[in-house]
């Protein structure tokens, strides 16, 4: 007698699946990342009311003057100075958007589409650098213009992102020479 070997003992499909246990399983897991994210703005909203002591935001004035600089790129987030994790979220500053960047002789205008605009008076600026990171965005080495300002008490850093990164350079040197030249006349 030969042995012989069966494949397939008979034609069968696989059994069906409990769609019961499946079906569980996923509305629970819809349900889990809804609690996440219903818990992730209920800590940035707390964050802004903890933030709550910060003034409104300074508009521009009607005739800022002719336009030393412009830029458009991405408006990156405001941060505590010195802290590029400690993100201020009050006043929309923590919404990340477009922004167009103007600077004259009375300050510093973004016109951010879709959040709130601000304007930053020559008086209020503190310095401007090349970084690599705020709240939570990292690029290379002086991929992002972080311009340093006051806000009633408090000193805050802005990050910017040109959509042309050579212009940060010039943006740097000019803040720091005007904040230079504002500092002399005092």
């Amino acid at each position: 007698m030969t042995p012989v070997i069966l494949l397939a003992e008979a034609k069968k499909s696989a059994e069906v699946t409990d769609w019961g246990a499946r079906i569980g399983w996923l509305v629970g897991l819809a349900l889990f990342i809804a609690l996440v994210y219903w818990l992730m703005r209920e800590g940035w909203k707390w964050r802004g009311t903890l933030q709550g002591d910060i003034p409104a935001l300074p508009t521009a004035p009607e005739q800022p003057g002719e336009a030393r600089l412009t830029m458009s790129g991405r408006y990156h987030g405001s941060t505590t100075a010195g802290q590029w994790l400690d993100r201020i979220v009050a006043h929309g500053l923590g919404t990340r958007s477009r922004a167009e960047l103007t600077l004259t002789d009375a300050g510093l205008e973004v016109e951010r589409p879709g959040a709130t605009d601000f304007f930053v008076p020559t008086a209020a600026l503190r310095g401007a650098r090349l970084d690599k990171g705020i709240a939570g965005k990292v690029l290379t080495e002086g991929g992002l213009l972080v311009v340093t300002w006051a806000h009633g008490d408090k000193l805050i850093d802005s990050g910017f992102r040109s959509d042309r990164a050579a212009e940060h350079t010039e943006w740097v040197d000019t803040l720091n020479h005007m904040i230079n030249d504002t500092e002399g006349a005092r």
